[in-house]
């Protein structure tokens, strides 16, 4: 299988540092020169990256084509080239429909839509598909978890998801600070909180038949810190405010599908 990239931003070179890394049956690995900074880096890890010499390069070599591109750019990097009937692309473009894809590249080939995640680089991401593809479960499951979603709305639904990184590192901040403002130095605190967080994240990939909520309550004690601490959180509007924060995100994608 060879593999191109159009665009060769972070996502992508995630992408293909997981590939290199799980040593993923690729032949060739074809990444556009646009970042050539990283796009050299990436040639230089391994003889199975090539540096097209354009975009069409990438798209010619390549059996599976990957939109790695900003939206704002997309439709005028697309139009212009040449995709063969028998190619098949893979699209990172957020909020842009198949449909609308298919009209920027002229061809009514196969298309699917990802949110790969950077932790594929490491080989433990999880990576959402919609529609349900073979040769994208194929690529991702060798970097992790693959998630094949039955419709858009599903699919849209976990980019919102996607979305979290921010506030979850943002929750890790908020309780170094909290853990510097008693006298913890800061690298003590990262390193406690870091693996506490990476624990349950583990705790619940064990237990695949208990719901979040069972973990919580599996993990708390009556009358105790656990239990008082999620109590004042939720009191406070904690829970409330994420779930209007996810709302809010969820109403920007479907602006964003509207306006495409």
């Amino acid at each position: 299988m060879k593999i191109g990239f159009i665009g060769t931003g972070v996502i992508a070179e995630a992408i293909v540092t997981g590939l290199l890394k799980a040593r993923f049956p690729v032949s060739e690995i074809v990444v556009s020169p646009r970042s050539e900074r990283t796009a050299r880096k990436l040639s230089e890890v391994s003889p199975l990256v090539r540096i097209g010499t354009d975009n069409q390069d990438v798209v010619t070599s390549s059996d599976v084509v990957f939109l790695a591109i900003r939206l704002q750019i997309a439709e005028a990097v697309l139009r212009p080239l040449h995709f063969s009937s028998g190619k098949k692309v893979a699209s990172l473009i957020a909020t842009v429909p198949i449909p609308v894809l298919r009209e920027w590249i002229g061809q009514d080939i196969e298309i699917a839509r990802a949110v790969p995640l950077p932790f594929v680089a490491d080989l433990n991401g999880v990576t959402v598909v919609y529609p349900r593809s073979e040769v994208l479960t194929e690529i991702f499951s060798a970097m992790g978890a693959v998630v094949n979603c039955e419709t858009v709305d599903e699919f849209d639904a976990f980019a919102v998801a996607a979305a979290l990184m921010g506030t979850y590192f943002g929750v890790a901040e908020t309780c170094a600070e909290w853990l510097c403002s008693t006298g913890v130095r800061y690298d003590k605190a990262k390193a406690y909180l870091a693996p506490f967080f990476y624990g349950l994240a583990d705790s619940a990939l064990r237990a695949p038949e208990k719901s979040f909520e069972d973990l919580r309550i599996g993990h708390t004690t009556v009358g105790g810190l656990n239990e008082q601490l999620f109590r004042r959180f939720d009191e406070a509007g904690g829970t409330k405010a994420l779930t209007t924060a996810l709302e809010a995100v969820a109403e920007c994608i479907r602006s964003a599908c509207e306006e495409t």
